[in-house]
C-alpha cells in the first residue's frame, strides 16, 4: 500500500474519511457566546460577514444578514436578563445560512411578527421564526439562501454576478469595513 492509496482508503468499521471531510464540508456550526449588551453587536455583525463571505453570497447578501442579525439581537435584548448572555449559533449549508440569536428572559415572550422589526426581519433574511425554549431562552431564526445568477435562491455559480459589484460604496459606510477603523487604519 502506497501513501497515497493509505491516505484515500477507510478502515474497516470506521467512517470513510472522505465521506466524513465531504459531510463537513457542507455543514458546519459556529456558536458566538457574549454579554446581553449592545456593545458587542459588532462582533456578531463581523463574524456573520465573514461567514457569509465563507459561502460566496454576494456582497448586497452579505449586508442584508448583517442589518438582519443586528435587527434579530436589538429584538432580543430588551427581553434579556441583564448579566446573561446571548448566544448566536451559524449554521452554514452549502447555498444556506441559519442563524440562531438566543437570550435567556425573566418573563419570555415570542417577539411579535406583526411589527415594522419583523417586516424587516423577514425581508432581509428570507426566512424568519421565533421560538420559545426550555430555562426561558427566547430565540429568533434566520434562514437565508444564496441567490443564483437569475435571482432566485440556489447554488452561485458565480459570486459576483447577482447583483452589485459593490462600486455602491457597500464597503465605505457600513460600520466594520470602512472608516471605523475595524479593519483599516485611521489618519489623523
Amino acid at each position: 500500500m502506497t501513501e497515497d492509496t493509505a491516505a484515500t482508503t477507510a478502515t474497516p468499521g470506521q467512517p470513510d474519511p472522505g465521506v466524513a471531510r465531504a459531510d463537513r464540508e457542507t455543514r458546519d456550526r459556529v456558536t458566538v457566546c457574549m454579554p446581553a449588551e449592545g456593545a458587542y453587536l459588532s462582533v456578531l455583525r463581523t463574524a456573520t460577514a465573514g461567514l457569509a463571505a465563507r459561502l460566496d453570497f454576494t456582497l448586497d447578501e452579505i449586508e442584508d444578514l448583517r442589518i438582519a442579525v443586528d435587527e434579530a439581537c436589538a429584538m432580543l435584548l430588551v427581553q434579556a436578563i441583564p448579566g446573561t448572555n446571548l448566544e448566536c449559533a451559524f449554521d452554514l449549508g452549502t447555498d444556506e445560512m441559519t442563524i440562531t440569536v438566543s437570550v435567556v428572559a425573566a418573563q419570555p415572550r415570542m417577539p411579535a411578527k406583526d411589527t415594522f422589526s419583523w417586516t424587516v426581519l423577514s425581508a432581509l433574511a428570507g426566512s424568519v421564526e421565533g421560538r420559545l425554549g426550555p430555562d426561558d431562552q427566547v430565540a429568533i431564526v434566520l434562514r437565508k439562501r444564496r441567490e443564483t445568477s437569475s435571482g432566485a435562491p440556489g447554488i452561485s455559480g458565480d459570486s459576483g454576478s447577482s447583483g452589485d459589484s459593490g462600486s455602491s460604496g457597500d464597503f465605505g459606510s457600513s460600520g466594520d469595513f470602512g472608516s471605523s477603523g475595524d479593519f483599516g487604519t485611521r489618519s489623523g
